[in-house]
Formats: C-alpha cells, structure tokens, sequence
C-alpha cells in the first residue's frame, strides 16, 4: 500500500509540474510576399504573460536555403522559429542576420545556430555583446523571464562581424535571390542592420521602426535615427517588417508614430535643456496625451524621455 501511495503521489507531482508548467506560444509564419516570412511579437514589454514573445524576426526561403533575420528572445522561442520555418520550407538555414545585440532580438540564436548556419552582425555588436550593459540585461531577463531564459541561456556571438564601407550597404545572393544589408549603426543601438529582400522591396527595418507600440528610445541617438528613417522611405520598400508590431505596406504613413514620437522628444526635452529645467520638473510639465495611450508607453516613456533629455544635453555642450 505505502509503495502505492509513494507511485501516486509521484504521479500527482509530475502532473501538477506539467500543469503548472507554462505553454510556449505557437510560432505561426506569417508570408508577406512569395519568399518571405515573419513572426509577430505581442505588443508591450518582455514579461512571464507574453513569455517574452514580444519582438519580430523573420525568414526568407531560397532555393540554396533559409536566410533568418533576427531570433527573438528567448532560447525556447528560437527553438519554435526553427520548427516553425521546418513546416514552411525543408531547405536548411543558412545564415542569421542579427539587426542588433538587445536581449529581444538575440536570445534565440543558440537554438538556431548549427553547423553549417553562420550568424552575422555589425563590427560595433562585438563590443555592445561584451558590455556591462548586456550582462546587467542578462541577469535581468534570467530573474523577469525565469524559466524562459536561465544559467543555461548564453550570449552567442557572431560568426562574420561585417564591415561596411561608404556605401554603407553590404550586397550579395543567395539562391540567386538578391539581398542587401544595410548600415544603420549608431541610431536605434551601435550596430542596427536593416535587410533589404531586393527582389520582392521588403525590408527588415529591426528597432529601427515600431508599429503599434511605443519605440524603445533609452540612450539611442534620436537624431541619428529619424535620418535613419530617411533611408528606409529612400528605398521605396513595398513592404517593411519592423521591431514590433504588424508589417507595414504603407511605410511613409506607418513611420509617422516613430518618427512623430522622436521629434516630440527632442522638441521636449531640447526646451527643457536650453531653458536649464531640471528633468523631473520637465517631464511632469509634458503633454504626453498624444503617446499615452499607446502600447508600452508606461514602461518606457519616462526611461525614453530621460534618455532624451541626457542627449539633447550632450548636444548642447557640443555646439561651438
């Protein structure tokens, strides 16, 4: 009887852990023209309800294998895009283009990254991958994603740290598809890429562009972003795949929120600088009913602002 209970008992556990156990969101491929694929993140920020699945990546099938841009945030979810590309397409991944190294964005590369599959990245990622910052935001996600990112997450640096010259674009092919990566470094992070699918105008813009949510702005240079932006309305895309949020086909209209909300920030916190009001005191006089309702705005606003603020400093003590 006693070992009866014992086998019950363990039974009973190993249900109730299963139970308790939280479900990987199911990865659906989302196609945006005939070669190319993205998965969307859910609005907000990182967190144990949406499991971290808050960002954009995507892929495009060639007939010489898959081309991935980004790996979300987590290993478990990179494990789902890997599955997920599998029920699209048998050909293999070949390369991995990193837009840039935040913990959204990267986590997943250790469950994509095989042999055979080589990662790319900016040179300037090389030190981003090293910094405090990045091992403070690792320690973070491993206590706000418990479960989902661990002592076993690693950092996975790139294979080919790529290089641009005054082109600033890197062109080449693939399964005679045609693709362009492009040197944004400097705006949303030191190192953002953007790829350009030539042949079919999409472009994977990263962070570089949000649609229904609030940019993550924090110590981004806002003035080298919104030129950033020029670039990408340059390239008369049909389609972009941003950061987070849907895929655009109507980009000069969809970059009006990133766009609109860097300007607002500048115009701010540029006045409250050259008028010298201290930052707690400049933020509390904003205006800030055009951006509050908007997804993420109570996690990131004042964080973005007080980035802003710190740069428009900068730029002021820079000025002859």
């Amino acid at each position: 009887m006693a070992n009866k209970l014992v086998t019950m008992l363990v039974v009973l556990l190993a249900a109730g852990t299963a139970w308790a156990a939280p479900a990987l969101p199911r990865l659906e491929a989302i196609k945006v023209s005939p070669h190319v694929y993205y998965f969307r993140g859910e609005a907000g920020m990182a967190s144990q309800q949406n499991r971290g699945f808050m960002s954009n990546a995507g892929f495009v099938v060639t007939p010489a294998g898959v081309l991935v841009f980004d790996a979300l945030a987590t290993p478990a979810l990179g494990a789902a895009m890997r599955d997920a590309i599998r029920k699209v397409t048998p050909q293999p991944i070949k390369t991995i283009i990193v837009s840039h190294y935040h913990a959204d964005h990267f986590y997943g590369l250790q469950a994509l990254r095989a042999p055979g599959v080589s990662v790319w990245a900016h040179r300037n990622a090389r030190a981003t991958l090293q910094s405090d910052f990045t091992q403070s935001r690792l320690a973070e996600r491993r206590s706000s994603l418990a479960s989902w990112v661990d002592q076993d997450t690693r950092l996975v640096p790139a294979d080919r740290w790529l290089d641009f010259g005054a082109e600033k674009a890197l062109r080449f092919k693939l399964g005679g598809m045609r693709f362009a990566v492009i040197d944004a470094g400097g705006a949303h992070s030191p190192e953002d890429l953007m790829l350009l699918v030539e042949d079919e105008r999409v472009l994977f813009a990263g962070d570089l562009f949000f649609t229904g949510r609030l940019p993550f702005v924090g110590e981004a240079d806002s003035k080298a972003w919104l030129l950033a932006l020029d670039k990408i309305n340059a390239g008369r895309p049909r389609v972009v795949i941003p950061g987070h949020g849907a895929a655009s086909t109507d980009p000069v209209a969809d970059l009006e929120l990133t766009r609109g909300y860097l300007v607002f920030l500048r115009e701010q916190m540029g006045r409250a600088v050259a008028e010298m009001t201290a930052f707690d005191e400049a933020y509390k006089a904003v205006d800030w009913s055009t951006f509050e309702k908007v997804p993420a705005f109570n996690e990131a606003n004042r964080l973005n602002a007080y980035g802003t603020y710190l740069l428009m400093e900068r730029e002021s003590f820079a000025k002859p």
